[in-house]
């Protein structure tokens, strides 16, 4: 369905109308769909071989598209990890996997069937490790932004934010299924407002438990009623249900904006606190304020 294009300076448009959130480019872009293209070409050549070489061809190509896989996959989570204050290090180092698989699938691609020779495969298989971890690195090898001594508290933050950054993904999963990239970018913004909230929480893990309910009950909720939402307009573009969709959105963005604002000022308060109970301290012990 056509969508009539609107913006700032467009006629009839809502003044000071919020602008949708910039879409951050993903790394996981050109580099890594020509690793998955590029191991094609075997594909190609093998069955222009004998069975042997034809097998060795299939199983580099194979062991280079995995590796290609992993790339990508490493990538998409070193992102998440970045996005973060505070994070875990990936469980699995999938970057330095990929590099390994790719030396080992242009290892077996470069063996010469007749002679099974190993200086080449050898030769390939360096290259090929040291060039791919030379384009994309190692994965994150550290935990980021945990205190010495508060690793089971940051643990609970993490597993927290694991999983309202599931329900928001899965929201903007649904939401593409009713077909509207004004809704797409509505969700987008909510989402933003959201993460803000996750942010304070992994500054200060104190926090989760007057959040809790937020990265989970509310999110979840707001996914499901997504789903449901996306469902009913694509089959019969519902605009009343679209309009309480909206509204929806509306109530969770000023709730979550609300309850992070709420949040900060109570961190305020606390630290407003503790400096006047140190300042009665030193005052006590006769240290004069200059």
């Amino acid at each position: 369905m056509a969508e009539r294009f609107g913006g700032k300076y467009s006629p009839n448009a809502a003044p000071d109308a919020p602008q949708a959130p910039t879409q951050r480019r993903r790394r996981s872009g050109a580099r890594v769909n020509m690793l998955f293209l590029i191991p094609g070409i075997l594909v190609i050549t093998a069955f222009q071989q004998e069975p042997i070489g034809m097998a060795l061809d299939l199983l580099g190509f194979g062991t280079l598209m995995l590796a290609a896989w992993l790339t990508r996959e490493g990538l998409q989570a070193e992102e998440a990890f970045d996005a973060r204050r505070v994070a875990k290090r990936p469980a699995i180092p999938r970057k330095i996997f990929a590099s390994a698989f790719t030396g080992l699938g242009l290892a077996v691609a470069g063996m010469d069937p007749t002679s099974f020779s190993l200086l080449n495969p050898i030769l390939f298989a360096i290259l090929g490790t040291a060039l791919h971890f030379m384009a994309f690195g190692a994965d994150p090898l550290k935990d980021k932004g945990v205190p010495e001594g508060s690793a089971f508290q940051t643990d609970r933050v993490a597993k927290a934010v694991d999983e309202a950054e599931r329900h928001l993904t899965a929201m903007r999963d649904a939401i593409r299924g009713a077909g509207v990239p004004a809704l797409s970018r509505r969700v987008d913004r909510f989402a933003d407002t959201a993460r803000q909230m996750f942010r304070v929480v992994e500054d200060d893990p104190r926090d989760l438990t007057g959040a809790r309910k937020y990265l989970g009950v509310y999110l979840l909720g707001a996914r499901d009623a997504t789903s449901q939402f996306a469902d009913l307009y694509a089959r019969n573009k519902n605009e009343e249900a679209r309009q309480d969709y909206e509204a929806l959105l509306d109530d969770l963005e000023t709730t979550f904006a609300a309850r992070t604002d709420k949040m900060l000022l109570d961190d305020k308060s606390s630290l407003d606190v503790e400096i006047e109970v140190l300042r009665d301290r030193l005052a006590r012990e006769g240290v004069n304020r200059n």
